[in-house]
């Protein structure tokens, strides 16, 4: 991607390739820090002060939003649109295993999903902007920056909406990015439509009537219900959803019972949902609850059924992917621009953005099998190859250019 590296666009008195080339020593110095000081959700108190003294130190207004992240606004001198830029800050509770200088020295805690990074880019492309906007010529409209917590647990981009960040200025395009070290550095990863899984949590009580084992006759068998509803639960994958369509129900959970020779009263069953839209999501949950239901009516028992909402899905609008490839091929040349072939069905709250405004998530390389940067996220010896840095505010910048000047 280096050859390519000169086709950035450029702010009328700033060469901004160059420009991030000259801050890419404090970006590493910034990621280090994060790295080291590492704070579990919604206790991202540090994290949030140094970010405020960034924005503060470069002439970014800013305020505190969702108790521990933080907003901040970079207007231009030009009315246009807003676009809004979001990175995560907060850490997962696994204990680190690298021996390198920036090591946490936080017991438990870690950056194993790569927070640090996207709190570091996302600090990057705020001091661009900001030069750019304090330009003769400025830039057309408002960029927002979001420094989200809680990504990893109770989803803070539902909170930082509910309390108004998309507002005020209202925003237009909203785009984000996640590192992954399966992509070598200097490529990037897309995908139109559907990227990220809706979650759900499945809660199930089977209730039936206590009897002594040796009068099975007597009771209500709530363990055998248990296992004609968990063998009936797999025909909604197999025979009620389309084979090309991906669901799925993993029951992780069930406990019951009081004694060896006593006919359970009660089992509970817990797991998850993972659907790609909204109408199977609703539609598996219906059908989830009426197996439960009648199965255990048939055998003379009760089910009931509750579901805890966890993260919407994550459909990228497609008009933003083709903008993101196009910028991408132009600064990284076509071979380091891939597409993912199928969804994950894992989760990513930054659906509650946009879900807000149009925008596009996408996958930044943070691997160097050379250096020997490959383990995979959520583990005890993940990191990134820091010139991912430097990639992720080069073709986050040019979307932000180009989202304005439409």
């Amino acid at each position: 991607f280096w050859k390519a590296e000169q086709h950035l666009s450029k702010g009328a008195n700033m060469d901004i390739n160059k420009r991030i080339d000259e801050i890419f020593d404090e970006l590493v110095e910034i990621r280090r820090d994060f790295h080291k000081n590492p704070e579990l959700s919604q206790n991202e108190f540090r994290t949030q002060k140094k970010i405020i003294e960034y924005l503060n130190s470069w002439g970014i207004g800013n305020y505190v939003c969702a108790e521990t992240g933080a907003v901040g606004i970079i207007k231009g001198k030009n009315k246009g649109k807003t676009v809004g830029i979001r990175g995560d800050i907060d850490a997962l509770p696994i204990n680190e295993k690298n021996n390198v200088p920036y090591s946490s020295i936080a017991p438990g805690v870690m950056h194993a999903c790569g927070h640090d990074a996207h709190a570091a880019i996302v600090l990057g492309i705020a001091k661009i902007m900001k030069e750019l906007a304090d330009t003769e010529d400025s830039i057309n409209g408002n960029v927002k920056l979001f420094f989200q917590p809680a990504e990893e647990t109770i989803g803070g981009a539902d909170r930082m909406i509910q309390e108004g960040c998309m507002e005020n200025p209202k925003v237009d395009y909203v785009l984000g990015l996640h590192v992954q070290p399966y992509l070598n550095t200097g490529k990037v990863e897309l995908k139109y439509g559907k990227l990220n899984a809706a979650t759900d949590s499945i809660n199930i009580v089977l209730k039936g009537k206590a009897a002594h084992g040796a009068y099975p006759d007597k009771g209500i068998d709530a363990i055998v219900m248990a296992g004609n509803v968990i063998t009936a639960l797999q025909s909604i994958v197999s025979r009620n959803t389309s084979p090309i369509n991906s669901v799925v129900i993993s029951l992780g959970k069930i406990s019951g019972g009081v004694k060896d020779n006593i006919i359970a009263d009660e089992v509970k069953i817990t797991g998850t949902l993972r659907t790609l839209d909204d109408e199977t999501r609703q539609y598996t949950k219906d059908r989830i609850s009426n197996i439960v239901n009648n199965v255990a009516a048939a055998f003379g028992g009760e089910g009931i059924t509750t579901f805890y909402e966890g993260y919407k899905s994550l459909i990228n609008d497609n008009e933003v992917v083709a903008l993101i490839k196009e910028n991408a091929e132009k600064l990284l040349g076509k071979e380091n621009v891939e597409f993912k072939d199928f969804p994950s069905l894992g989760a990513e709250d930054f659906s509650y953005f946009i879900d807000a405004a149009k925008g596009a998530f996408f996958h930044l390389g943070c691997g160097n099998y050379v250096k020997g940067i490959t383990a995979p996220i959520h583990t005890e010896y993940f990191d990134i190859d820091e010139e991912c840095l430097k990639v992720g505010v080069k073709v986050q910048v040019e979307n932000i250019i180009t989202l304005l000047k439409k």
